[in-house]
């Protein structure tokens, strides 16, 4: 096989496999999906990617290539992780920057071949339109209002990559994000007080007890301060959408001309947008309820539970907060030191590779930073032990 041959070849099955998983990761991020607009959206991307593998596997042939078993191919449980229970607007932020750079990647790579570099050409002006769906989807632009079309970009998609606007982080609310920085914080802040008073000390009996009382403060403060936030963030709502419901009886003029721009914002006409807004408007609190969702995300001001939100916060930070701790109640002196700081790391690192989940950052890259992290602060912190001691 000739060298031009060969690289049709390697970029051909590079090509074929990226549409596989794509078209997996769209499945897996459609079944989280409540809201049936966008599950059929993403339903639908799945599906064009479906279309591309068939068109690369079709030239494949031609070309005498021999496609693999679509069953060979697997995300990664990592992956997979990340696309069940990571924020979907991470998720789809990833696959948007993915999308153009393989679009990049056919304009800017071609592979000599003309019937290739046809099909590629043709796949590109789709991927840009798969990148638009993926930028409606999370400026929030699809709703029951229209048909779900995968249509150009409009004012909102553009406002929202200008602004960096989020419609919500689905799949990242609940308790586990929060636990998972509840315990970074926790660790940090704990393996900290370890290894100062240990530097002081010599690693004696009173790291136990600073230890302790370092993890105890740390999840009692974690906890009331995630519960006194929550609520705060609740009472907020509450009052703003109060003095919005007051706004709607007081000025429903005023009202139903904001709430048709949003709707010009999200691409119907000035025409449809007030038409909409009018049916709309029969009812006030249906008039309420749609301002509200525009400017604030909800019209309940109810979204966290803030003695779910203490308790996850005040546990997890306590279960990272003891790990440093946890040698001391065997072992004393530079031993307990030494075998302390290993633990300590050792969790540095896990609880970094747990944040990645969210991140979608690399699970070692992550790790790895937090690691370093916890050297930086162990380490600064054992010197000035040492040098109070």
């Amino acid at each position: 096989m000739s060298g031009a041959a060969s690289g049709i070849r390697v970029r051909l099955l590079a090509a074929w496999r990226d549409e596989v998983e794509a078209s997996i990761f769209y499945e897996l991020i459609a079944r989280r999906e409540s809201d049936p607009c966008r599950a059929e959206i993403l339903g639908r991307l799945a599906a064009a990617e479906g279309t591309h593998r068939d068109r690369l596997e079709r030239r494949m042939v031609e070309l005498g290539i021999v496609v693999p078993d679509p069953g060979s191919v697997r995300l990664s449980r990592w992956h997979r992780l990340q696309a069940r229970i990571a924020p979907v607007d991470s998720l789809l932020a990833r696959q948007e920057s993915f999308e153009l750079a393989v679009a990049d990647e056919i304009e800017q790579r071609p592979t000599g071949d003309v019937e290739t570099d046809r099909m590629f050409e043709e796949m590109r002006v789709e991927e840009q339109t798969h990148t638009r769906a993926i930028a409606q989807l999370r400026a929030g632009t699809v709703s029951a209002l229209a048909p779900p079309e995968i249509t150009p970009a409009g004012p909102a998609v553009r406002l929202s990559r200008i602004t960096g606007r989020e419609r919500g982080h689905r799949g990242a609310t609940g308790w586990i994000p929060g636990a998972i920085y509840g315990a970074n914080d926790g660790l940090a802040a704990v393996f900290g007080i370890v290894a100062g008073v240990s530097g002081a000390t010599g690693g004696s009996s009173t790291v136990l007890t600073a230890g302790l009382f370092g993890a105890i403060a740390s999840a009692l403060s974690m906890a009331t301060g995630a519960f006194l936030a929550e609520r705060s963030t609740t009472e907020v709502a509450a009052a703003n959408l109060a003095r919005e419901r007051e706004e709607v009886l007081a000025h429903p003029a005023e009202e139903k001309a904001e709430l048709a721009i949003f709707y010009q914002l999200k691409g119907l006409s000035e025409a449809e947008a007030k038409a909409v807004v009018e049916r709309i408007a029969e009812d006030p609190e249906q008039l309420f309820r749609a301002i509200a969702v525009e400017e604030f995300g909800s019209a309940d001001a109810n979204s966290g539970d803030p003695v779910q939100a203490s308790l996850a916060a005040g546990i997890s930070t306590a279960f990272g907060a003891i790990i440093p701790v946890i040698p001391f109640f065997f072992i004393t002196g530079y031993a307990g030191i030494a075998i302390a700081a290993g633990v300590s790391l050792l969790a540095h690192f896990a609880v970094g590779a747990a944040k990645s989940v969210f991140t979608l950052r690399s699970a070692w890259s992550a790790g790895l930073e937090m690691t370093l992290a916890g050297i930086l602060v162990g380490g600064a912190t054992f010197l000035l032990g040492l040098a109070i001691g």
